[in-house]
């Protein structure tokens, strides 16, 4: 079993970075690994960003990366060897991973990093910094990094994740290498969702088409019983509204359900994240918080508000992209395109609303949608972006 397995449909990434990762086996310690803009695409460099769209297992690809760099095995990514297998379960002492639930990276964390990268290995070959979400940083804050990316220590890598190369100042994406992850083979999807989470081969194809390759989606379209049930309910929600107060309705439904979800995901994390503050407090749970140590107690439920924020607006985005292949199907059927549909299972419903609207109005309200996917993740208010959404997916008099 390699580290590369859970790489789905990646072939010319994984390729990359097998030749980078064998490369780095013959750097010297006192040796830089080369520039990125080098020609050799085999030989190892120091600062990497790797881009795909959701989904594509852009993160799951940077880990395997992290694994190979300090496998001990053979085989660079073996996943046999004790380095492979603490990397990967995220025990290894010289990977140090950074993946926010926050709509934002903050400063802090980033100087954090810095002060990680100048640390040698303790007992691996490199220092290596992984950043999954670095589209989460603000521009200053990405300032920051550009010194430690352009200029690091010998041993240390630095691995920066994110949706497009866009994402991240053209100074640090100018540093680092760029790989670049495509949507995977719908195929390849069904068969992780088989191999890894026991899925149903029938449920796991159904859930890999449905999230058009989304690996995080259709496992979540695989694995929970209800999630196909709450997406039908979702996406002929539009097409029942027939006036404004409707469709106010609709978007209030929408997003309650989002936060109860979100809500179930992280309830259970706060408390245990709480009881364990205050056992090192010395604190029985329940009881008297002296003022010397509330600081303390405020900033942790200050920071589970935030990640609940973005486990809502992830809730919300999901249900942002389901609409998306919605209308999506609706303006290809129009259209006459030989493409396949994502929504067999609605295809009635998807007739219907083809043929009794134009396509100018689906390109209209796929427009919409992306719009309202802008304002969630610039953290407008969810209600009053959903409910401007619902206002424009009402069918027309």
């Amino acid at each position: 079993m390699s580290v590369w397995d859970d790489v789905v449909g990646q072939d010319q990434v994984v390729a990359t970075f097998q030749s980078a990762a064998a490369a780095a086996r013959n750097v010297t310690v006192e040796a830089s690994p080369q520039e990125p803009g080098v020609a050799d695409s085999s030989a190892m460099t120091h600062a990497w960003l790797v881009t795909g769209p959701p989904g594509s297992g852009r993160s799951v690809a940077a880990r395997a990366f992290a694994a190979a760099l300090q496998c001990t095995g053979p085989e660079s990514g073996c996943g046999q060897c004790k380095a492979c297998r603490d990397v990967m379960s995220g025990a290894h002492p010289d990977v140090v991973r950074l993946a926010t639930e926050k709509l934002l990276i903050t400063m802090e964390e980033v100087k954090g990093l810095i002060g990680e990268a100048q640390r040698r290995p303790w007992s691996g070959r490199w220092r290596v910094i992984l950043v999954e979400d670095a589209d989460r940083m603000a521009e200053r804050t990405t300032n920051v990094l550009l010194k430690s990316i352009e200029e690091p220590p010998p041993q240390t890598v630095w691995i920066l994740c994110t949706p497009s190369a866009d994402d991240v100042l053209p100074t640090i994406r100018s540093r680092c290498r760029l790989v670049t992850l495509r949507i995977p083979p719908a195929d390849a999807v069904a068969e992780l969702l088989v191999r890894r989470d026991g899925a149903d081969p029938e449920l796991a194809a159904r859930a890999a088409r449905a999230s058009q390759s989304h690996i995080g989606l259709a496992r979540h379209l695989a694995v929970d019983p209800g999630a196909w049930e709450r997406r039908r309910r979702l996406l002929l929600a539009p097409i029942s509204l027939r006036s404004v107060g409707d469709a106010v309705l609709a978007a209030n439904d929408l997003v309650e359900a989002a936060e109860t979800e979100a809500k179930e995901a992280t309830t259970e994390r706060d408390a245990a994240e709480k009881a364990a503050l205050l056992r090192a407090l010395g604190l029985e749970e329940g009881g008297r918080v002296p003022p010397s140590l509330r600081a303390q107690v405020r900033q942790l439920e200050e920071d589970q508000k935030r990640r609940a924020r973005r486990a809502r607006t992830d809730v919300l985005d999901r249900a942002m992209i389901d609409l998306l292949s919605f209308y999506r199907d609706v303006l290809a059927l129009q259209l006459g395109s030989d493409v396949e549909q994502v929504n067999i299972d609605l295809a009635d419903a998807v007739e219907q609303v083809a043929r009794s609207t134009r396509p100018q109005l689906s390109l209209a309200r796929i427009s919409a949608i992306e719009e309202c996917r802008n304002r969630l993740r610039s953290n407008a208010a969810p209600l009053l972006a959903v409910e401007s959404l619902m206002v424009q997916l009402r069918p027309q008099a």
